[in-house]
């Protein structure tokens, strides 16, 4: 693998968390303002997502 890829490879884990914790976030605010209830449980089943993938990647 030549060394751009494995530069991005690197840097997608920690990218994915910014991520993770952004929709962690965003579906708190969502729900505890009670503005859109389904779109904040999605974006929590997102964050658990994108954890979980960040979980099999570093493992």
């Amino acid at each position: 693998m030549n060394a751009a890829l494995t530069s991005i490879a690197s840097a997608a884990p920690a990218i994915a968390m910014l991520g993770m914790f952004a929709c962690l976030i965003g579906g708190v605010v969502l729900i505890a303002k009670k503005r859109d209830r389904k779109k904040g449980v999605l974006m929590l089943v997102m964050a658990a997502v994108l954890l979980a993938n960040v979980a099999i990647w570093t493992l």
